[in-house]
C-alpha cells in the first residue's frame, strides 16, 4: 500500500523545480535532471541539468543556464564548461548555425578521450544558454535546450541508439548517476507510484551513493542516524509492496532499533508500519500501530528560529504524485513550521485509519475521519502546497467509496470525478493519475455502466502505452476491467483485443527482455551493427558487475584504510567502462534499425499474422486469485476467466508435481499420477476452448502464476482414457501404467512463450548460419572415491554442505556420453564434435572462441538449481569436470553462461530442472536488472549467450529405463526441416507408449522455450 503525501510549495516555475523527460515519443528514452549536486555546476552556472539517457551508463551531456552582463557571453564559457565536465577535449571555431525553435545559435564541434562531442550555445537576452554532450545525442541535446529555454517540457523525438533495456534498468542506471541526495527522492517515489520493482534500485543504491557523497560527511551524527532510519522504514514498505512480508519484518525491526529522536521519522515509521500491515489486510495491527502514543525525545517537534525545512528525501516522498517522467529531482525550497510538518503526516495517518474504518465496513466513521484529514491538509498554506495534491486525490476517493457504501451513488461519482480531475490538473498521465481512473472505472464497472468504464480503462491503456510503463503496481486495481472484458467477449469479440493489449502489460519472465534484445542484435546480421549491439550489451552488464564489486571495497574500506587504493582503481576501471559505452552507443547510432525503440505490446492483428497455420496461442494472466485466458488462432480471438481461482490452480499443479517427483527422506520419489486432476486442470485452462484446440496441431503456450512450473503436455485431453485408467486400475492393474491416456501432447506439439512480442520477435529472427551443426558436452571426470550411477540428473538430497555449497559426490555420478555420441551421430553433417571425460572443464567452455560456429549445442550432465538447503540463495549451475592445474571450479554458473558468445537455434540442456529461477543475487551478480522467477535461470543465461531456443526441464531428468537418453535419441532422429517440436512430441510419444516409460515422469518434463516450429536440422 503505497499511499503519501507532500509538502512542497507553489514554485513559479515547476520545470526549474522537477526534472523533466526529454522526447515524449516511445517513451521517457532520456531525463534531465537538475543538478544540484554538482559543487562546480552551483559555482558556476545559475541553473545546470544533467542528462541521462536509457542505455548510457554515465550522463550523455549537461545544460546550463547563465545570467549574463554587457560582456561577451563567451568569455569564460568553455573555462566553465571543461572544468564542469573535467574531461578536456579539442573543439572547433564557433560555426552559426540555426536550429528549430530555437533560432541563431553557436555549435562547436569536438573531439577528445570522450569521441565526437558538441557544443552548442544561444544567447536570450541577459541569460546564455548552453548545452554540451555526445554527438550522437544531438537530438536529446537540443531537445532538453529547447526545453530549458522554454520554461516547459517540449514534445519532440529523440533519435537515439537504445539497446532497449527495461525500466528497471534505466532505473538502476538513474540510481547510479543521479545527485546522492535525490536517490531516496526517487525511491519513495517509485515505490508509492507501485514501480517496486525499480523503487528497490534507487533503495539498494542508497547507503553507497550516501557513503560516497562529499556532502554525507558534513552531516550530524543525528542527521546521519535520521538518513539511515528513513533508509530502513523505505525499505521495509518496498518489501511489504513486493509481497515480501518477512523481509519487510526484519527491516522494520532493524528501524525500531535506531536511536532516533526526530519527529517526522517517529511518524513516518508509524504510517508506514500501518501500510504493511495493510498490506497484509490485517487491519486490526494497522489501527493498533496508528493507535500506539509516538515515543521518544522526539515526540516534541524540534524547531530552531521557529520554522523547519523538510531534508530533500522527505519533501520528495511526500510528492509521490509526480510523474517519473517529471518528478526526478523534486527539491523542497520553502520551509515549514513545526505544526505544518505535523499536520501533514498526521493527516495521511487519518487517511489510512480512515481506509482502516471504510474496509471494515463502517462507512459513515470512515468519512468522518476522512473528511477531517481533508479539512487538515487543505488548511495548510491554504492549499498552496501542490505536493499533497495526492492525498487529497485519495482522500477524495476513500470520502467517495464511503457514499457508495452507502448507495449514495451520485455523491460517490462526484467524489471520485473531484479525485481524477485533482491529479489530472496537476500531474497529467502519471501513474497517480491512472490509479484515480481505475478506481472511477471500478465504480462505474459496479454500476453497470460498462461503455463508460472501458472508456476510462481504455484512457488508463493509451497512458501507460504512451509512457511505456506497466500495469504491475495496479494489477489489483484493473481485476474489474479485466473481468469486465472477459464477461462480455462471447457477445463482443472485439474485445479480445483490449484484453490481448492489457494482458501484456503485465509482468513477465525477465527473460523476455533478454530474447527481445536477442533478437533486435540478430537483425543485424553479422555485420558491425550486431557486434556493437552485442558489445554495447555486455559493456552494460560489466559496468553493473563493477559497481557491485565497487560498492563492496567501498564498504570494505570503511574499516581498511589499506584498501584505499583498489578503490580509486575500481572507479577509473568503471567510468572506464562507462566511456567505453558511451563511444559504443554513438557508433550504434550510425544504424537505423537501433534508434528505433520497438513497440511495448503487438495488436492483436499483428500476433495473427505471426501465427501460422495449425498453430494456436494461449496466453495465460493472473491478476491477484483470477486467471484470465486469451486464444489466438488464424480465426480470430477470444478470452475468459478461468473458473478456477489462482490459488485453485496453484494446488493442482502442486498436487501433480508431488506425483511426479518429489523428495522422500533424501531419495526422489514418484507416485502414480493423479488422472483425475490433470484431466480437471486441462479442463480447467483449455474447456472453453477445446473444439478449437483441437483443430491446431501447434501449440504456443505463454503461461503465468503455477503454471510456470508446469509442462502442459501432461494435460489430459480427453475423458475416455481416464474412464479406461480407472476401471483398470479398480481391477488390480498396474496404476503406473498410463498408456491409452489422451494427453495433450500426444497430438499437440508444444512450444513455450515468453512472451508475445518476444516470440514474434524471435520467430522473425534468421536462422543461424553457423557452419558447424552440433557439439556436445558431458560425461564429467568423477572425483576421488566411487563412481556412482545416477537415477536422475539432478541435486543429491540434502547432501551440500552447510555453506550452501554441494556435496562432492555430486561429481561422482556422472551422466554417459551416450546420448551425444547418439545425437551426433543422428545429425551428422559437417562438425559434429563432442567434449566429454577431463575435458569437459567450465574453463575449457568458457575459454572456446569457436562455440558461435555450432546451430546446436548440447549439454547431458546434473544441473544444480535447486538450491542444496532450504534458505540457500538459487545459483543455477551445470555440473562439469575439475582440472586440476588449471583454475575450474566443476561448474559452469549462470553469469559464465550469460558471458559466452553463441550463434545458436538451439541449446539442449539435458539435465536436472533446467526451467528453474536464479535468484537475484545471482541476476544482480551477472549485471542484470528483473527477472529472478521461473525460467529465469539457465534458460536466460543461455538465450543471452546467444540461443534462439532453449530445452529445459521442469524436474529431475530420469535416467530410469535410460529414459532421458531414448528422448533425446527420438529428438535427433528428427527428419530434415521438420519442426524440433514435432521431433520432440514423436520421441515423447514412443516413451508414453512404452508401459516402463508411460509416466509423466519420464517423457513430459523437458519443454521448448522459443519458437518450436523452428527446424530442428534444417537443409542446406
Amino acid at each position: 500500500m503505497s499511499l503519501s503525501v507532500g509538502v512542497r510549495a507553489q514554485a513559479s516555475d515547476p520545470l526549474l523545480q522537477d526534472s523533466f523527460r526529454v522526447g515524449s515519443e516511445g517513451g521517457a528514452l532520456c531525463q534531465a535532471q537538475s543538478a544540484t549536486g554538482d559543487p562546480a555546476a552551483r559555482t558556476m552556472f545559475d541553473r545546470a541539468w544533467t542528462l541521462v539517457c536509457r542505455d548510457a551508463a554515465r550522463p550523455v551531456g549537461q545544460v546550463y543556464a547563465l545570467r549574463q552582463g554587457s560582456a561577451d557571453p563567451d568569455t569564460g564559457l568553455l573555462d566553465r564548461l571543461n572544468a564542469s565536465r573535467k574531461v578536456a577535449v579539442e573543439c572547433s571555431a564557433a560555426g552559426s548555425a540555426t536550429l528549430p525553435q530555437i533560432g541563431a545559435a553557436l555549435i562547436r564541434n569536438c573531439t577528445g578521450s570522450l569521441g565526437a562531442y558538441r557544443i552548442v550555445t544561444v544567447k536570450r537576452g541577459k541569460t546564455l544558454y548552453a548545452v554540451q554532450g555526445y554527438a550522437a545525442y544531438a537530438s536529446a541535446l537540443d531537445l532538453g535546450l529547447r526545453s530549458v529555454m522554454a520554461g516547459r517540457i517540449v514534445p519532440g523525438k529523440v533519435d537515439i541508439a537504445t539497446v532497449g533495456n527495461n525500466d528497471t534498468g534505466f532505473a538502476r542506471l538513474q540510481a547510479a548517476t543521479l545527485d546522492p541526495q535525490i536517490v531516496m527522492a526517487e525511491g519513495y517515489r517509485r515505490n508509492a507510484s507501485g514501480n517496486y520493482a525499480e523503487a528497490a534500485e534507487f533503495f539498494d543504491s542508497l547507503t553507497d551513493r550516501l557513503a560516497r557523497d562529499p556532502d554525507a560527511h558534513r552531516l550530524t551524527p543525528a542527521e546521519r542516524t535520521n538518513r539511515a532510519h528513513e533508509y530502513l522504514v523505505n525499505r521495509g514498505l518496498q518489501l511489504s509492496n513486493l509481497g515480501l512480508f518477512d523481509q519487510a519484518d526484519a527491516a522494520f525491526a532493524k528501524a525500531r532499533a535506531v536511536a532516533t529522536g526526530d519527529a517526522v521519522q517517529l511518524r513516518l515509521r508509524r504510517n508506514f508500519e500501518a501500510m504493511h500491515h495493510i498490506n497484509q489486510r490485517d487491519l486490526q495491527g494497522a489501527l493498533a500501530i496508528l493507535d500506539r502514543p509516538l515515543t521518544g525525545s522526539g515526540n516534541g517537534l524540534e524547531q530552531g528560529d521557529e520554522v523547519v525545512t523538510l531534508t530533500p528525501e522527505v519533501a520528495a516522498e511526500m510528492s509521490s504524485g509526480v510523474s517519473q517522467a517529471r518528478a526526478l529531482g523534486v527539491r523542497q525550497d520553502t520551509v515549514l513550521t513545526p505544526v505544518e510538518r505535523a499536520a501533514i503526516i498526521d493527516a495521511q495517518a487519518q487517511q489510512l485509519r480512515g481506509t482502516i474504518l471504510r474496509l471494515s465496513g463502517q462507512p459513515g466513521p470512515a468519512r468522518e475521519v476522512l473528511g477531517k484529514a481533508l479539512a487538515s491538509a487543505v488548511a495548510i498554506r491554504d492549499g498552496r502546497v501542490t505536493s499533497i495534491t495526492r492525498l487529497r486525490a485519495q482522500l477524495l476517493g476513500e470520502i467517495g467509496l464511503t457514499f457508495e457504501a452507502e448507495g449514495n451513488f451520485g455523491q460517490a461519482e462526484s467524489q471520485l470525478d473531484q479525485s481524477v480531475a485533482l491529479l489530472g490538473a496537476q500531474y497529467p498521465e502519471t501513474v497517480a493519475l491512472n490509479g484515480a481512473r481505475a478506481r472511477l472505472g471500478a465504480f462505474l464497472v459496479r454500476r453497470g455502466r460498462s461503455e463508460d468504464a472501458l472508456q476510462v480503462y481504455r484512457g488508463i491503456m493509451a497512458s501507460a502505452l504512451g509512457n511505456r510503463a506497466t500495469l504491475t503496481g495496479m494489477a489489483n486495481q484493473l481485476q474489474p476491467y479485466f473481468a469486465l472484458l472477459a464477461r462480455d467477449i462471447p457477445q463482443r469479440p472485439e474485445l479480445a483485443a483490449d484484453l490481448f493489449t492489457a494482458s501484456q502489460m503485465l509482468v513477465r519472465p525477465g527473460a523476455a527482455d533478454t530474447l527481445e534484445q536477442l533478437s533486435r542484435e540478430l537483425s543485424a546480421g553479422d555485420g558491425e551493427a550486431a557486434r556493437l549491439f552485442r558489445q554495447s550489451v555486455s559493456l552494460s552488464r560489466d559496468i553493473e558487475r563493477g559497481r557491485i564489486a565497487l560498492a563492496q571495497l567501498r564498504q570494505a574500506a570503511e574499516t581498511d584504510a589499506t584498501l584505499g587504493q583498489q578503490v580509486a582503481q575500481a572507479q577509473a576501471e568503471v567510468d572506464q567502462l562507462a566511456t567505453d559505452q558511451a563511444n559504443t552507443l554513438a557508433a550504434l547510432a550510425a544504424y537505423p534499425q537501433y534508434r528505433a525503440v520497438s513497440p511495448q505490446v503487438l495488436t492483436l492483428a499483428e500476433m495473427q499474422a505471426t501465427l501460422k497455420p495449425g498453430e494456436g496461442y494461449f496466453k495465460l494472466a493472473q491478476l491477484g486469485d483470477a486467471l484470465y485466458a486469451l486464444w489466438i488462432d488464424g480465426a480470430g480471438a477470444t478470452g475468459y476467466r478461468l473458473a478456477a481461482g489462482a490459488g485453485d490452480v496453484a494446488q493442482k499443479v502442486a498436487a501433480l508435481r508431488e506425483t511426479i517427483s518429489i523428495d522422500v527422506n533424501g531419495a526422489q520419489t514418484t507416485y502414480a499420477l493423479d488422472v483425475p486432476m490433470a484431466r480437471s486442470l486441462y479442463l480447467d485452462l483449455f474447456g472453453p476452448v477445446e473444439p478449437r484446440l483441437a483443430a491446431v496441431r501447434h501449440l504456443i503456450f505463454e503461461p503465468d502464476g503455477a503454471m510456470l512450473q508446469l509442462p502442459v503436455n501432461l494435460l489430459i485431453a480427453g475423458q475416455k482414457g481416464v474412464d479406461a485408467y480407472q476401471a483398470r486400475v479398480a481391477q488390480g492393474g498396474d496404476e503406473f501404467d498410463f498408456r491409452g491416456i489422451e494427453w495433450l501432447g500426444r497430438d499437440h506439439a508444444v512450444s513455450t512463450a515468453l512472451s508475445a512480442r518476444a516470440f514474434r520477435d524471435a520467430r522473425a529472427a534468421a536462422p543461424s548460419n553457423a557452419a558447424q551443426s552440433y557439439i556436445g558436452f558431458g560425461d564429467n571426470a568423477p572425483l576421488a572415491g566411487p563412481r556412482l550411477t545416477a537415477s536422475t540428473r539432478g541435486v543429491l538430497a540434502d547432501a551440500g554442505a552447510d555453506d550452501c555449497g554441494w556435496s562432492p559426490m555430486q561429481w561422482n555420478r556422472p551422466i554417459p556420453a551416450t546420448e551425444l555420441r547418439e545425437a551426433a551421430q543422428a545429425i551428422g553433417g559437417q562438425g559434429s564434435e563432442l567434449v566429454t571425460g577431463a575435458a569437459f572443464t567450465d574453463e575449457a567452455v568458457t575459454g572456446r572462441r569457436d562455440l558461435d560456429s555450432f546451430r546446436i549445442l548440447h549439454f547431458a550432465t546434473h544441473g544444480l538449481v535447486t538450491p542444496p538447503h532450504p534458505g540457500c540463495p538459487a545459483r543455477p549451475a551445470l555440473l562439469t569436470s575439475f582440472a586440476s592445474d588449471k583454475a575450474s571450479d566443476g561448474l559452469l554458473q549462470f553469469g559464465e553462461i550469460f558471458d559466452l558468445r553463441l550463434n545458436a537455434d538451439l541449446v539442449v540442456l539435458s539435465a536436472c530442472d533446467t526451467a528453474g529461477a536464479a535468484g537475484v543475487e545471482t541476476t544482480r551478480a551477472a549485471g542484470l536488472s528483473g527477472g529472478g522467477g521461473a525460467l529465469d535461470g539457465l534458460v536466460r543465461a543461455f538465450i543471452g549467450a546467444g540461443s534462439r531456443s532453449v530445452i529445459a526441464s521442469h524436474w529431475p531428468a530420469p535416467e530410469d529405463y535410460h529414459a532421458t537418453e531414448r528422448l533425446m535419441a527420438g529428438l535427433f532422429a528428427a527428419a530434415p526441416d521438420q519442426p524440433v517440436a514435432e521431433a520432440l512430441r514423436q520421441a515423447q510419444v514412443k516413451l508414453m507408449d512404452d508401459p516402463e516409460t508411460s509416466h509423466p515422469f519420464y517423457w513430459s518434463g523437458f519443454a521448448i522455450i522459443g519458437d518450436g516450429a523452428r527446424p530442428l536440422i534444417a537443409r542446406r
